[in-house]
């Protein structure tokens, strides 16, 4: 795998480098409800992301060790994607990240459903998603 290039020593800048774009986020988004993916799953998303991308994408996730892969239990022709402990801390980010969309965007009915549960009891929710998350690994 190449190693992820840094722009400067700036933690915000160098975590943009590893998920700051389009696309990352959504597939770490995809994993934390799934738990586990496959690349045909990624591509079923509302989002229809490229090949070409999600190859990349997942290229880079994995060098940078937010998933990993391993082999499918039910088919040697495909691989599953999971969260690291790393992907998983970003949990409270992609939080803050629907709380702000809420604010700002007409979301979806599952959408609101799923942020009325998290207000609710934000700590909560993120602290039992993370623990359900970590089992999975």
């Amino acid at each position: 795998m190449a190693e992820i290039k840094k722009r400067s020593g700036c933690p915000v800048s160098s975590s943009l480098d590893i998920w700051g774009d389009k696309w990352s986020l959504l597939i770490v988004r995809d994993l934390m409800y799934a738990k586990a993916c496959t690349y045909g799953d990624f591509l079923k998303s509302e989002e229809k992301i490229a090949t070409n991308i999600l190859a990349s994408r997942l290229q880079t996730l994995e060098a940078a060790g937010i998933i990993s892969r391993s082999e499918h239990p039910d088919s040697k022709l495909k691989v599953l994607y999971r969260l690291t402990e790393k992907g998983i801390d970003l949990l409270p980010v992609m939080m803050e990240i629907y709380l702000w969309g809420d604010k700002y965007f007409k979301l979806s009915d599952t959408h609101k459903a799923f942020l009325q549960e998290v207000k609710k009891d934000k700590e909560g929710f993120t602290k039992n998603l993370k623990q359900k998350l970590k089992k999975a690994i």
